[in-house]
């Protein structure tokens, strides 16, 4: 950075500008408030938003009620309508309220339909494992599906009301029509029968095990339950499924003791949808907020320095910096481009030869014949370092080999050799100048 004054101007370029009234001014305590409220106000509407969302959602999922698809009860979510209609029937319905319980009462000629298989432990699944008769799992946890029906995975959750069999499973062709609403979505194990298919996956699954025992799954509660009993063909899906043996035997497990269950059910298990559902809403809304923020990166912007700095001032502390680091090679790199630079318009060759490694032979030559024009030689009292070849007095002969040395020569050794070079730079620059 150099400096240029006009005659009869003072030096003022080492002088810092006055600072204006409202550079100087410190910002008030309101002001700061301000500042930081508008730059956070966005991010507080974004997590208030998910907030009212979260308690939306969880104030319209419906509460999952201790009597849901219990065969005693009356309420919307019982099972007392399809429980009387097996009995009427003529295929008796026994209520189990515990694993041990069932298993006792299940028969190689029944179907035992387990519900709110959440509270079942491992041991109870084992314990119904071994139990004779088939299975009816109705919309059963990860757990009891891995023990009860291996190789059948939850794939994913539906929302699709009405569906057709698509299947030829004759509990479900003679149903027809059926409403699910939400309900899981299976992946299943070649050979097994899938029926009512959302999005490629099943949310009925029969599969046969131990040769004439089989496990049937079923993603919706909803087909047994009082309140859509009479809805398609629900009723008929339902007395298909649990009366297809010569009785039923109904388990809704009451809660396990405190700690009986502890180690069976993962984090994901214990945390409830609403809470995962807003911990993903969580998660978009910050991309969102993300993508909104950030800066698109976009060619640099040249921008007036804040402070006004002399040339020497610049100088002096890069040069403090190579010294630091014993960066000799930039240094002379940088003194070697400079001089170039300046020689090549005194030369009359292009601007660009300065920096064109394949021009470094016609401005050597070109330098060499101004300085045999004006009289070759170092300067009386430079340093001499290096293996340039001297006169018989000691001076420092400008033959080529010399100059292009002192131009594109290798990094001095020591400090003293950059201190050399900057001098016999110095010179050539003087004699060019004066030929």
């Amino acid at each position: 950075m150099t400096s240029t004054l006009t005659p009869g101007t003072p030096d003022t370029s080492s002088a810092p500008p006055a600072p204006s009234a409202a550079e100087g001014a410190e910002p008030t305590a309101g002001q700061v408030a301000r500042r930081r409220w508008r730059a956070s106000r966005g991010v507080l509407a974004a997590v208030l938003g998910l907030v009212v969302i979260a308690v939306i959602l969880a104030a319209l999922r419906p509460e999952t009620s201790r009597q849901n698809l219990d065969p005693q009860s009356a309420s919307p979510g019982g099972t007392r309508a399809l429980a009387e209609i097996l009995r009427q029937r003529g295929t008796p319905v026994a209520v189990s309220r515990s694993a041990g319980d069932a298993a006792e009462r299940a028969t190689s000629t029944s179907v035992t339909v387990i519900t709110r298989s959440e509270r079942l432990t491992q041991s109870d699944i084992d314990r119904l494992r071994r139990a004779p008769g088939d299975l009816l799992l109705v919309a059963p946890s990860r757990r009891v599906l891995t023990g009860l029906a291996p190789g059948v995975q939850v794939a994913s959750s539906s929302f699709e009301d009405t569906d057709v069999p698509g299947c030829t499973l004759q509990a479900a062709t003679l149903a027809g029509s059926v409403t699910f609403g939400q309900s899981d979505t299976y992946e299943v194990p070649p050979g097994t029968t899938a029926c009512y298919h959302a999005e490629a996956f099943p949310r009925l699954v029969r599969l046969r095990l131990d040769g004439a025992r089989t496990v049937t799954v079923l993603g919706s509660p909803r087909p047994l339950t009082n309140e859509y009993l009479d809805d398609e063909g629900n009723a008929a899906l339902a007395m298909n499924l649990a009366g297809a043996r010569s009785s039923v035997v109904w388990l809704i497990p009451d809660l396990p003791d405190p700690g009986s269950a502890s180690g069976d059910q993962t984090l994901g298990d214990l945390v409830p949808f609403g809470v995962k559902l807003f911990f993903l809403q969580l998660v978009l809304a910050v991309a969102v907020v993300a993508m909104w923020r950030a800066r698109r990166l976009g060619p640099v912007v040249a921008e007036a320095l804040p402070v006004v700095v002399r040339s020497a001032e610049t100088v002096e502390g890069r040069a403090r910096l190579y010294r630091a680091h014993h960066a000799r090679d930039r240094a002379a790199d940088a003194l070697r481009a400079g001089a170039r630079d300046r020689l090549v318009p005194l030369l009359g060759l292009p601007r660009s030869a300065a920096q064109d490694p394949n021009a470094a032979q016609e401005i050597v030559t070109a330098v060499a014949q101004r300085v045999r024009a004006a009289g070759a030689g170092a300067p009386p009292g430079a340093a001499q370092t290096g293996t340039f070849s001297t006169g018989p007095d000691g001076r420092l002969l400008y033959d080529e080999a010399t100059i292009g040395a002192a131009l594109y020569g290798p990094e001095p050794a020591d400090d003293a050799g950059l201190v050399w070079l900057s001098d016999v730079l110095d010179d050539l620059e003087r004699q060019v100048r004066q030929s």
